[in-house]
């Protein structure tokens, strides 16, 4: 007998995200919007031109990049956030929803750009939180994070954050005149209640006031299904 995949009887299909607001107790994520450009730009130039090295664009003067943000404000995918930290009422950061495929129930995260003053905070890791509880929360399946397999940074976060590796597609594309291997990563959601209890003792202030008690890394070990050989 021939095997097949498991049935879905009563699954339908999730809506496409919108860029409505998603709040937390560090960021909030806002629907990219031409307004916040001075911002942004501002925030990011303190990174230098390093932050955009894995990136597809960048890095701008800000006339080019003004350009670039309007014509990313009206593209349904990606769909890219703002995001504010609430510490300073400023943006410092985007991130987008990609691949969006509501059919498969598979969507992805990316174009993550975050300022030198929220970086491997509590901010940022709050923000894929978010993101990553609204799929699930709205019916996605399949959550994917894609990077260039020399990213080592882009492939701990996503790792820390809970995603399985899922392998490395060699010369998946190339961008700014040169090759790129893309590693892959994703969550499924029958994970998803395991990787958001996590997040939430994680964040919660028993844990993080006055200095982290206990690693995101040490929560979503165990939930891992297979972990990136690359880092050790």
């Amino acid at each position: 007998m021939m095997r097949i995949g498991f049935p879905l009887p009563d699954w339908t299909a999730p809506p496409a995200p919108t860029g409505a607001p998603l709040a937390g107790r560090f960021v909030r994520l806002e629907k990219l919007d031409i307004s916040q450009a001075d911002q942004l730009f501002d925030a990011f130039a303190e990174g230098g031109d390093d932050l955009w090295t894995y990136m597809p664009h960048g890095p701008f003067q800000r006339g080019c990049f003004h350009a670039w943000m309007r014509k990313m404000a009206g593209s349904a995918d990606p769909c890219f956030y703002a995001i504010r930290d609430l510490e300073t009422d400023r943006f410092a950061g985007i991130a987008a929803y990609l691949r969006i495929a509501p059919e498969a129930g598979s969507i992805e995260v990316g174009w993550l750009t975050f300022a030198p003053s929220i970086a491997r905070s509590p901010k940022t890791t709050e923000a894929m939180f978010l993101m990553m509880e609204w799929a699930f929360r709205a019916g996605y399946r399949r959550y994917e994070w894609k990077c260039d397999a020399l990213n080592l940074p882009s492939r701990r976060a996503a790792q820390r954050l809970g995603l399985s590796y899922e392998g490395t597609f060699r010369q998946a594309t190339v961008y700014k005149q040169r090759n790129r291997d893309t590693a892959w990563f994703a969550a499924i959601d029958r994970e998803w209640p395991a990787l958001e209890a996590a997040f939430r003792e994680w964040l919660s202030p028993a844990n993080l006031d006055g200095g982290q008690r206990r690693s995101l890394s040490d929560l979503t070990a165990p939930i891992l299904v297979a972990r990136d050989p690359a880092l050790g």
